[in-house]
């Protein structure tokens, strides 16, 4: 008999080779039909996976982050099924779960696959869906699984397979498939009722632009065809709300191929709007004791040898800068942090001058392969709104607390009020990413979940999700729409600081470590915009507007009014324009609606007369006639009141 514990604390007995499933059915058959995995010691299995010792287990449906992943994975499995039926001599990449869905990479062949077929695909889908396949868990030996993708000529399976270690290797079939997989999936393939392929796209094997382009095939899949039809609306919705469609519409950013991929240039508009984000948060830092700083844009490539970065980043990077002078070399800086530490050690430092809280808008470089770049939320130059605190130990805990309320006071002024606290620890068994020391990552982990204790966050614990120089809390963001994103982040580090060989004097006269927090309440203002933008759907708050206010005279006539009008805003600090075309009114009010201004001031005879304007918002039509300082006082007040009471 082995013994299983329940997340509520119940122990009971069950033979040796019990699974979750037989135990979810021994409690109810209604919570074993919603069973789609287990968690089982922290790990995820397969349901319908034998249970050998005593184990902590959590039943995993459609509502567990996990349980939708494994429905997803086992999705992908059976897209790959789908397709070797169409298409026999295709031969397979990899086909994981993905955060809304899955995709799987495919070598065709001569063969492709157009938007055509994937209504074709789809049906082949259901119908082996409808089979109600088990997937089939089976461990095979290294030798025997390279057999058996050597007789089916698969050589991506056979690539996978010699980075793996014998008994270790596990296949999954359903139906007529079988695939090199570690799992876990779902019991059957009848838990899968909805189907959608939303994207045919290429893909380098491995992400590796010297290999082979593969076709990439995403889908989605539901337990029920309401919830497919549901996420349909929100992809339509998500379709009028992407930040690339909006920011060309609203003159905020572009791209150019001569100056190169996945570098935005930020156009007037856009510049205003980043530089108004800036200008806010760098207000708040200072009234919380950051002193800002700025470094170059490359370094010596020695200094991110000492920080870890050229062996974590190294491959992502641009290629190093050779100079003429031999054995010269810099790189673009991948992260701001290692400067930051060069900074700190500038000078001598003691207890007293520490928290030194440094903070600087820099920009960093990544080389994302071209087939990941997105808009602005993938880039491969981006600007951080970083910031490293050094500190004695037993300052962390306050300094990390303080952090997270000026992230909460980021996402009030910005309606973002859905979010999750994720607390990112290191994977539990591979070690191997991470540098520093395991005592090191304990106080770390132990700083963070103690700072987040008593503030009141919606939070969740994610292994394997930590940065390779220290734990994490990263805030994941959910939009208007329900897409989570990750935001904000807060990082505690005791091994940069170690590397660097950062001291201060303690009151004692010894020499002490200091304690180094990384934190980024927006991440990145390009990914930060982006998110933004798709959040509000470009109806940005009126404090971060870039025009406030479109002046709309009526005919040429009441220009000059209108322009005072533009005057006495400006002098009150409010971005104000004035729409001097010689169109009908109808039309500028059309256009501005378009272009999202919050207001538009609609002058004509009667308010050039009064010295007043008559008042339209956005979405919302006509708000009546105002003298021109009740108008000044609302756009004051409605400001103060939506970044928490600071002025404008």
């Amino acid at each position: 008999m082995i013994q299983i514990s329940f997340p509520d604390g119940a122990v009971r007995e069950y033979a040796a080779g019990t699974s979750s499933l037989d135990i979810a059915k021994s409690i109810s058959e209604g919570l074993a039909r919603k069973v789609l995995a287990a968690e089982v010691d922290g790990e995820v299995y397969d349901a319908t996976r034998p249970l050998h010792k005593n184990a902590e287990i959590k039943f995993l449906t459609w509502d567990d982050k996990q349980g939708k992943s494994t429905f997803w994975h086992s999705s992908a499995h059976l897209l790959a099924e789908a397709i070797e039926a169409i298409f026999p001599n295709t031969k397979f990449g990899i086909g994981p779960a993905i955060d809304n869905g899955f995709y799987y990479d495919l070598d065709l062949g001569e063969a492709t696959i157009t938007e055509e077929d994937l209504a074709k695909i789809e049906k082949k889908m259901k119908e082996l869906a409808g089979q109600k396949n088990e997937y089939l868990r089976k461990e095979v030996g290294k030798e025997d699984a390279i057999k058996y993708f050597t007789d089916k000529a698969d050589p991506y399976k056979i690539e996978l397979l010699q980075d793996l270690e014998d008994g270790k290797i596990t296949f999954y079939s359903q139906g007529a498939f079988t695939d090199l997989c570690r799992g876990p999936h779902i019991p059957n393939t009848g838990f899968i009722k909805a189907v959608k392929l939303t994207n045919i796209a290429g893909a380098y094997w491995r992400g590796n632009e010297k290999n082979k382009m593969l076709t990439r095939i995403y889908g989605v899949t539901f337990p029920a065809q309401k919830e497919l039809d549901e996420y349909m609306l929100l992809l339509e919705e998500a379709k009028k709300r992407d930040h690339r469609k909006l920011g060309k519409e609203l003159e905020l950013f572009t791209f150019s191929e001569k100056v190169g991929a996945g570098l935005p240039m930020w156009l007037p508009k856009g510049a205003m709007l980043r530089q108004r984000l800036q200008d806010f948060l760098q207000k708040a830092q200072i009234e919380s004791g950051y002193l800002p700083v700025i470094t170059p844009h490359i370094g010596n490539i020695n200094l991110y040898k000492t920080s870890g970065h050229y062996e974590k980043y190294g491959a992502d990077s641009f290629q190093s800068i050779k100079t003429p002078h031999e054995g010269e070399e810099f790189f673009l800086k991948p992260m701001n942090c290692p400067h930051h530490c060069e900074i700190y050690k500038s000078s001598p430092r003691s207890y007293k001058d520490l928290p030194l809280r440094l903070a600087e808008f820099g920009t960093v470089y990544r080389y994302e392969q071209s087939g990941e770049l997105h808009g602005l939320t993938r880039v491969r130059g981006f600007t951080q709104d970083d910031a490293h605190l050094f500190c004695r130990p037993e300052q962390v805990l306050e300094e990390f607390r303080k952090v997270i309320d000026l992230v909460m006071y980021v996402f009030k002024s910005l309606d973002f009020e859905n979010f999750t606290a994720q607390i990112s620890l290191r994977d539990k068994e591979n070690r191997d990413k991470y540098i520093g020391s395991d005592e090191n990552w304990t106080l770390a982990e132990n700083a963070i979940i103690e700072a987040v204790a008593g503030k009141n966050l919606n939070t969740v614990i994610e292994y394997g999700e930590a940065a390779f120089y220290g734990p994490k809390l990263d805030f994941m963001v959910k939009d208007a729409i329900g897409r989570s994103w990750q935001l904000g982040t807060i990082q505690v580090d005791y091994n940069l600081p170690e590397r660097f060989e950062l001291e201060y004097i303690d009151s004692d006269n010894s020499r002490k470590r200091p304690v180094m927090i990384h934190r980024a309440p927006f991440g990145s203002m390009e990914r930060f915009v982006a998110v933004l933008t798709e959040h509000c759907a470009g109806n940005f708050p009126l404090w971060l507007a870039p025009e406030q206010v479109k002046i709309l005279p009526i005919s040429d006539k009441f220009l000059p009014y209108a322009q005072e009008v533009q005057r006495l805003l400006k002098a009150a600090d409010i971005r104000a324009s004035v729409d001097d075309r010689n169109e009908k009114i109808g039309k500028k009010i059309r256009d501005t609606e378009l272009m999202k201004i919050p207001y538009m001031l609609v002058i004509g005879e009667q308010e050039m007369n009064s010295q007043s304007v008559a008042v339209r918002k956005h979405s919302h039509g006509d708000q009546g006639v105002m003298t021109n300082n009740s108008f000044i006082s609302l756009i004051k007040d409605t400001v103060s009141t939506q970044i928490g009471g600071t002025k404008n």
